[in-house]
């Protein structure tokens, strides 16, 4: 599976971003794309994730009322609309696949190489 994120940059605080995941056709069948960040310094965190098949999703409470995972399964790509972005969304944010939407990276098998998101006050 090849995954490609897109759509980071640099923002100030309370604005607005989207990235997008897009992946390899084979995936679109009941699978879990998740979105990870990476501050410097520290461990890799689930942000959102959505099964592919459901559209149930799940979000990390920093991240709740503000982060909005979607598919669009036509174009075999998962979005992250991110708004009200506060300086410390700053990190590597990546998307990675499994076949459950697990919250430990270490289940994922397949990752993008990550967007980077700066957010400065």
């Amino acid at each position: 599976v090849q995954l490609a994120e897109s759509g980071g940059g640099s923002v100030q605080a309370g604005g607005s971003l989207r990235l997008s995941c897009a992946s390899s056709p084979s995936i679109y069948r009941d699978y879990c794309v998740a979105w990870f960040r990476q501050a410097p310094g520290k461990e890799r965190e689930k942000v959102s994730s959505i099964y592919t098949h459901t559209s149930e999703t799940w979000y990390a409470y920093s991240v709740k009322g503000r982060f909005t995972i979607s598919r669009d399964n036509a174009k075999n790509t998962v979005y992250l609309q991110m708004t009200f972005l506060k300086p410390e969304d700053t990190a590597m944010y990546y998307c990675a696949v499994a076949r459950s939407c697990y919250n430990s990276p270490d289940l994922y098998g397949d990752w993008g190489q990550g967007t980077q998101v700066t957010v400065s006050s």
